[in-house]
């Protein structure tokens, strides 16, 4: 599938250089034939740092993980160099805080019928999500009261993969897609299919299936919100930061793997 990918995004990069109403999706292009190329390549090195794992409690939880995240960094990193070559600024690729107390865009149906500022909206909502979500995977997977005896000593772990999948995924999902299909698409535009391509690529992910699809969705809307609102990435990271450790705990009790499996 990844081979398709890699050529039909190929194909899109070099039509750009040709044909001129399509040229401001040249960084899309791009940023998605790495992505999958990356992910290709990245899939046949070898990242298990023995020492690392070791270090961070050497579960299985680790093993998978510690490649996977390190993988997922390193092609977050890649992405970034290629917008910047592009010509994307950092603070176009929302590689910045951004303006932590922005007042909010009203949403009158989440019950926020006034400008707030995010300070108040992201705090809430930075808590409400990752409540929501680890009740939802609790009820999918009702693990032993046993398993949570694996939790504490699996913490650093958590942490750390947490921050670096939420960064990867915000890099990858939010703003990259932001940055480079708004000019061409729109704000509104651009925010609906990156909302909606981070539901679909969750469907084997943690929740799966439609649930899981669903809740990542409505997650995508609620982070592109915070990334344009702010102009930033801090906000969106650390809500999605706090999602992951809700997700990772589950994942490093061996309650469930991604999909389901």
């Amino acid at each position: 599938m990844n081979h398709a990918r890699i050529a039909v995004f190929a194909l899109l990069f070099l039509v750009t250089f040709f044909w001129h109403p399509i040229r401001p999706l040249r960084g899309f292009s791009a940023i998605w034939l790495v992505v999958y190329t990356g992910s290709e390549f990245i899939s046949r090195l070898h990242l298990r740092w023995a020492f690392l794992e070791n270090l961070l409690g050497n579960t299985p939880f680790v093993r998978q993980m510690q490649p996977e995240q390190f993988g997922k960094f390193a092609l977050a990193l890649v992405m970034i160099a290629v917008l910047l070559a592009l010509g994307y600024s950092r603070r176009k690729i929302y590689l910045t805080p951004g303006q932590l107390d922005a007042p909010i865009t009203p949403v009158k149906w989440m019950g926020f019928p006034k400008p707030d500022s995010w300070w108040w909206f992201g705090g809430q909502f930075g808590f409400y999500i990752p409540l929501t979500m680890g009740v939802v995977i609790w009820m999918m997977s009702r693990p032993a009261p046993e398993l949570w005896a694996e939790v504490l000593p699996a913490l650093p772990a958590i942490l750390l993969f947490a921050a670096m999948n939420a960064f990867y995924e915000e890099m990858t999902y939010r703003a990259s897609m932001l940055a480079t299909l708004e000019p061409f698409t729109g704000m509104k535009h651009a925010w609906a299919m990156s909302a909606l391509y981070f539901g679909m690529a969750h469907f084997y992910g943690v929740p799966y299936g439609w649930i899981g699809v669903t809740l990542a969705a409505f997650n995508g809307w609620l982070l592109g919100k915070a990334m344009l609102e702010t102009r930033g990435m801090l906000w969106a990271w650390w809500m999605h930061f706090l999602q992951d450790i809700a997700i990772f705990i589950f994942l490093a009790m061996g309650a469930l793997t991604p999909g389901g499996g």
